[in-house]
C-alpha cells in the first residue's frame, strides 16, 4: 500500500517529535508513535511490527517506518471509537447513555488486552466522571476521553 502525500507528512510531522536528534527512534516507542498518528494497534501488532519490550534493542529509522505505518492502515486489528460505543452499549441496560461503574472496571481489568491496576487507576482518575448515587457513569465522555475525541454534548449513544 502506498501513503498518500497527507500520510507522509503526518509521519514526517510526528517522527520529528520522536526524533528530534536524526539518530532514529527506539523500537520501543513504536506504540506511541502509531497512537500519535492516531492509530490503535494491540500490543501484538506493535510486537510483530517490530516494538520492543525494553529500550535501546534497536531504533527505526523514518523509512523503516513507512511500511510498518502503511501495514496498520491495512491492518484491520484494531479498533475504533465508533466500535467501543457499540460494545458498551451492551451494558447500557437504560438506553440511556450510562453503564455501572465496576462494570467498565471490570472490562478494563479482565477483557482484551487488560490493564494493571495501576493502569486502571490512572484511567478512572483521569477519565471517568464520578458515579451517581445509583454507581452509573456516562460511558461516552469516558471513551471520548480515552480516545483523545472532543467530549459531544449528547453523551446517549441511542440519540444518534
Amino acid at each position: 500500500m502506498e501513503l498518500s502525500k497527507e500520510d507522509i507528512e503526518r509521519v514526517n510531522f510526528v517522527w520529528g517529535i520522536y526524533d528530534s536528534t536524526n539518530e532514529g527512534v527506539d523500537a520501543f516507542y513504536l506504540g506511541d508513535l502509531l497512537r500519535a498518528l492516531e492509530m490503535n494497534p494491540t500490543l501484538a501488532t506493535i510486537e510483530k511490527l517490530g516494538g520492543t519490550k525494553k529500550k535501546g534493542e534497536k531504533k527505526l529509522m523514518v523509512d523503516e517506518f513507512y511500511p510498518i505505518f502503511a501495514q496498520v492502515i491495512k491492518d484491520k486489528d484494531q479498533g475504533v471509537y465508533e466500535d467501543f460505543i457499540e460494545c458498551l452499549k451492551l451494558y447500557d441496560k437504560a438506553e440511556d447513555g450510562h453503564m455501572i461503574g465496576g462494570e467498565l472496571t471490570h472490562i478494563l481489568l479482565s477483557l482484551g488486552e487488560k490493564l494493571s491496576d495501576a493502569e486502571l487507576d490512572e484511567v478512572v482518575k483521569d477519565c471517568m466522571d464520578p458515579e451517581d448515587e445509583d454507581g452509573m457513569i456516562p460511558y461516552v465522555p469516558f471513551l471520548a476521553k480515552v480516545c483523545g475525541k472532543p467530549v459531544p454534548a449528547d453523551d446517549n449513544p441511542f440519540n444518534k
